[in-house]
């Protein structure tokens, strides 16, 4: 492979997520999701990497290792434990966390929701209460009037499409929903809740970049497929590609492709390895989506929010990540405006419903201690990041 660098200013990072690392979010509905037995869930998330006490060390950890960019998220049932109660306690927490990014010349990127809701809107039917876009604006205007000076860049919501078609369409998140038009009005829904969620960030205080973050996939459409990838890709991706006008950047968030026949999904191709989620090692999707991102949002700059890979073959996750880095070039190459790149995760942690067996962290957590071992492939990582290349 030969010498690639990247241009000045690019960031490198990484990627965590509340409910993945914290622990104790007891107040959620996963937390209760993953407690029902029938539920599906591998294991529940427990004490998780016990983020919420040991942040300071991580943030340490990305720091050492070399990487500029931290992008964690925000548990929203911490902070609005009962509908319209905000916890000053959380908030203060976070705030800590921002600072201690700050001290260590990281920039904080915050997710303001990230997969799980406070039970109280659950209750109240989640994305299908009435009032649960206003009440997302007025969190954002909590949350951004007590952190805002801090942030360095924000997301909205973390992969709407994936919390609207796991969760009410192919029923494997909460509430368990197995209803495509239920599918669609939640779709329009988490539409409006980035719209306001944009405006209530952008109140103020502080002066940041502020996007949506969304799972894409690279569809690859075989002969006599082309019906099937509309027929896919409008309802998950394309539908909140064309909600951010006025957005400061897209991130794109993709693991793996998708090929597409005359009968829909065509499964791994034959001889094409697999990762521990069952889907194609296939690192250059990275190259098809973030073109796609660019095409689709009318040239939007786009931040590689995240993209990994789950093995417990460490050496594999550098030879994903230099092939995904690889595309990442071509496409700056091109012409196209992309900010930087970000590897999920940090941390080997919950991966919701498979629970802690799939492995996509650069540092291994110890389950019994929570030691933090850095793996060969944060090294990698982090030489990257400091000569800007590979």
């Amino acid at each position: 492979m030969a010498a690639i660098s990247f241009p000045d200013g690019f960031q490198w990072g990484t990627a965590t997520a509340a409910h993945q690392i914290e622990g104790g979010n007891v107040n959620n509905d996963w937390w209760e999701f993953e407690h029902d037995p029938a539920s599906g869930c591998v294991d529940p998330s427990g004490d998780a990497c016990d983020s919420f006490h040991r942040y300071p060390e991580d943030i340490a950890l990305v720091a050492a290792l070399g990487l500029t960019f931290y992008r964690f998220s925000l548990e929203w049932s911490r902070i609005e434990p009962e509908e319209g109660e905000f916890s000053r306690s959380a908030l203060d927490h976070y705030r800590r966390m921002l600072a201690t990014c700050r001290e260590h010349d990281i920039v904080p990127m915050v997710t303001y929701h990230h997969f799980t809701h406070p039970r109280w809107l659950a209750s109240a039917g989640t994305w299908e209460a009435p009032h649960a876009v206003d009440r997302f604006a007025r969190y954002c205007e909590r949350v951004t009037g007590h952190l805002g000076d801090l942030i360095g860049m924000a997301g909205t919501i973390n992969e709407p499409n994936v919390v609207a078609t796991m969760g009410w369409r192919h029923g494997i998140f909460p509430p368990r929903v197995r209803d495509r038009d239920r599918r669609s009005k939640v779709n329009d829904v988490l539409v409006a809740a980035h719209r306001v969620a944009v405006e209530a960030i952008r109140s103020g205080p502080g002066e940041f970049p502020v996007g949506l973050t969304l799972s894409m996939t690279d569809f690859q459409t075989q002969p006599g497929g082309e019906e099937w990838v509309e027929r896919i890709r409008r309802p998950s991706e394309d539908v909140f590609l064309e909600s951010t006008p006025g957005d400061d950047f897209i991130g794109v968030q993709t693991y793996t492709r998708s090929r597409v026949g005359p009968d829909g999904n065509l499964g791994p191709e034959p001889g094409v390895p697999t990762t521990q989620m069952g889907y194609e090692f296939y690192p250059e999707a990275l190259e098809g989506t973030i073109r796609r991102a660019w095409m689709k949002t009318g040239g939007l700059p786009v931040l590689v929010t995240e993209n990994g890979v789950g093995t417990d073959d460490d050496e594999a996750r550098i030879d994903y990540v230099a092939r995904a880095l690889t595309g990442v070039r071509r496409c700056l190459d091109d012409g196209i405006d992309v900010r930087g790149y970000t590897y999920w995760s940090l941390l080997d942690n919950f991966e919701w419903v498979l629970g802690y067996g799939p492995t996509f962290g650069i540092v291994e957590v110890d389950r019994e201690t929570f030691e933090r071992r850095p793996k060969p492939s944060a090294a990698w990582l982090g030489r990257a990041a400091t000569s800007n290349g590979f």
